[in-house]
C-alpha cells in the first residue's frame, strides 16, 4: 500500500463518522410498517436502503469530492478514482423488514482496487467492527482476534441462507460443511464479524456483491483471518461472489481445498 498510515486511520475516522450517522437512519424504519419493493434481482429494498445510502453518498461526496462511489442502491460513480468508497446502506434487508436485528451497514474504502478500510455496524445492536490495512481489528473501540482454529473437523461454518447457492454452489458447500464440527445458518455480515471476534471459524457464501464483501476484508485481515474467493484470491471488485472467510491460514487453506475436491467430482 503506497499511501501512508495516516491516511488509512482518517478513512477510518470518517467511515466512523458515516456509521454514526447511518445507524439512527436505520433504527427510524427499523420494525415500523415500512413499503417494501422487489428488485430485478428478486431482493427486497425499502426507503430505509435508499435514504441511508443517500445520505452516506451526499456526506462522502461533502468530504471527498474526489473519491468514487459505488453503493447498492444508487450505482456507480468515478470507479477510476484513486479512492472509492463502497456502501451497502442495509445488508441483510430480509432481516431488516422481518424485525430481526441482524441487520447492518457496510462501509468500505478501496485505494487503487484494494480494500483499505472496512466496516460492519450493526445498529440494531450497537456493535461495530473496523477494519484497516496493515493495523488490529478494533470491535467497538477494541482490538479483537479470531479464534486458533486450524481444522476443518474442528470448526464452526456459517453461511447466510442456502437458497443462495446455486445447485452446485450449494452441493459443495454441502460436502464441506459437513466435514466441519457444526454448521449454522443465516446472519448476513454479521456472521463476518463473528469471525473477527472469535465466535465463529468459517464462513463460506456464494451470489454475493461487492457491496457485501469488501467491507469484510480489512476486518477478517486485520483480526488475523483470511478471506479470498473460492479460488483462494484476493477480493476485488471484479470477484464472482463466492466467498470463503477463515479464522486461521491453516484453516483456510484445507477449506479452499475441500471445495476444489467437492467440485472436481461434478468434472
Amino acid at each position: 500500500m503506497s499511501r501512508h498510515p495516516t491516511d488509512t486511520l482518517a478513512l477510518a475516522d470518517f467511515a466512523e463518522v458515516l456509521a454514526d450517522e447511518a445507524r439512527p437512519l436505520s433504527l427510524r424504519w427499523f420494525r415500523t410498517p415500512v413499503a417494501i419493493d422487489i428488485k430485478s434481482d428478486d431482493s427486497p429494498v425499502t426507503i430505509a436502503d435508499r435514504e441511508v445510502e443517500a445520505a452516506l453518498r451526499r456526506h462522502i461526496a461533502g468530504q471527498f469530492p474526489d473519491h468514487g462511489i459505488l453503493g447498492e442502491e444508487h450505482g456507480r460513480d468515478r470507479l477510476d478514482a484513486e479512492f472509492v468508497w463502497v456502501i451497502d446502506p442495509i445488508d441483510g434487508t430480509r432481516s431488516f423488514i422481518t424485525g430481526w436485528p441482524i441487520y447492518g451497514t457496510l462501509l468500505a474504502v478501496l485505494h487503487e482496487g484494494a480494500p483499505l478500510v472496512g466496516v460492519i455496524d450493526m445498529p440494531a445492536l450497537g456493535e461495530r467492527w473496523i477494519g484497516r490495512a496493515g493495523l488490529p481489528t478494533l470491535f467497538n473501540g477494541q482490538p479483537c482476534r479470531t479464534r486458533d482454529c486450524r481444522r476443518l473437523a474442528d470448526a464452526v461454518v456459517y453461511t447466510t441462507s442456502p437458497d443462495a447457492f446455486d445447485a452446485e454452489g450449494l452441493r459443495i458447500f454441502d460436502s464441506v460443511s459437513r466435514q466441519a464440527r457444526s454448521r449454522r445458518f443465516g446472519g448476513d455480515c454479521y456472521i463476518y464479524g463473528l469471525v473477527a471476534s472469535g465466535h465463529v471459524d468459517l464462513v463460506i457464501e456464494a451470489g454475493l456483491q461487492p457491496y457485501d464483501y469488501l467491507a469484510m476484508a480489512p476486518v477478517i485481515d486485520g483480526a488475523g483471518g483470511v478471506i479470498t474467493d473460492w479460488q483462494g484470491r484476493a477480493l476485488t471488485t471484479g470477484s464472482d461472489g463466492r466467498v470463503v472467510a477463515a479464522a486461521t491460514a491453516d484453516l483456510h487453506a484445507e477449506a479452499i481445498a475441500a471445495i476444489g475436491a467437492a467440485g472436481a467430482l461434478a468434472l
